[in-house]
């Protein structure tokens, strides 16, 4: 049973919470990570959003393998985008509390 007024506060807590998270959002789109790969050779930098802002390529590799350049850039954008999830979860994670851990079957509120 829920005292009376106590369906109204935790409308007014959720209201909150949300417009946190909407801060969260805007702030993760200002923060960036960066993956690099082949001794930095190839760096990619992502924002907190997951996603990629840029791709730089050493022009001393180049003339290398493009087989192996192409193995570099999706291993450093695939590092880029690890942290950036890594940097959206600790975001998150200073909001709920630690309230919403990892939730069972990769289970996803929306928003989150």
């Amino acid at each position: 049973m829920i005292p009376k007024g106590g369906l109204n506060n935790i409308m007014k807590q959720f209201s909150k919470m949300q417009k946190q998270m909407e801060e969260i959002q805007n702030e993760l789109a200002d923060l960036t990570v960066e993956g690099t790969s082949g001794g930095g050779m190839v760096t990619v930098v992502a924002n907190g959003k997951q996603e990629i802002l840029s791709v730089k390529i050493d022009p001393e590799i180049i003339s290398d393998d493009i087989e192996m350049i192409e193995d570099m850039i999706v291993a450093a954008t695939n590092q880029a985008l690890s942290k950036s999830q890594e940097l959206s979860q600790e975001k998150m994670a200073e909001l709920t509390g630690g309230l919403l851990p990892n939730l069972p079957g990769g289970m996803k509120i929306p928003g989150l």
